[in-house]
């Protein structure tokens, strides 16, 4: 093949991670971390004491958002996350917990540096969105 009929393949966040059983990978980890980790306990009292629904929740919009198949608009339909979560307070520190939470579960599942700074940086915007407390 020469440079002219050369393709450039772009794989997917949610193709890096390993699809299907990567995020679900990550999900599990994150929810874990939220019952084992003191530090993340602040954002574990605003979900229910059953996080299975949660969980399931979380695998379904980052299975679309990460690039994969679309499962939770499927489902739900649009996600309007931040009207989702508005009963919730959301400020500064619920923010950085779930970052943190999120951070430690890319980490402990073996996402690799590159890979997990872009997440990091994407789940920041998404994140820091759904703030609806000024502190």
């Amino acid at each position: 093949m020469n440079d002219t009929q050369q393709q450039t393949v772009t794989e997917s966040p949610y193709q890096l991670l390993g699809g299907d059983a990567g995020v679900r990978r990550l999900v599990d980890r994150f929810y874990a971390l939220m019952d084992e980790v003191p530090e993340y306990h602040g954002i574990r009292k605003l979900h229910p004491a059953d996080l299975s629904g949660s969980a399931e929740k979380l695998y379904l919009f980052l299975s679309g958002w990460l690039g994969g198949p679309q499962l939770y608009i499927e489902k739900y339909g649009h996600p309007m996350l931040r009207a989702r979560h508005l009963p919730f307070p959301i400020g500064i520190a619920e923010r950085d917990a779930w970052l943190a939470c999120m951070l430690q579960a890319m980490e402990d599942t073996g996402v690799g540096d590159t890979l997990r700074m872009a997440l990091l940086k994407a789940f920041f915007g998404t994140a820091d969105w759904m703030r609806n407390q000024a502190g």
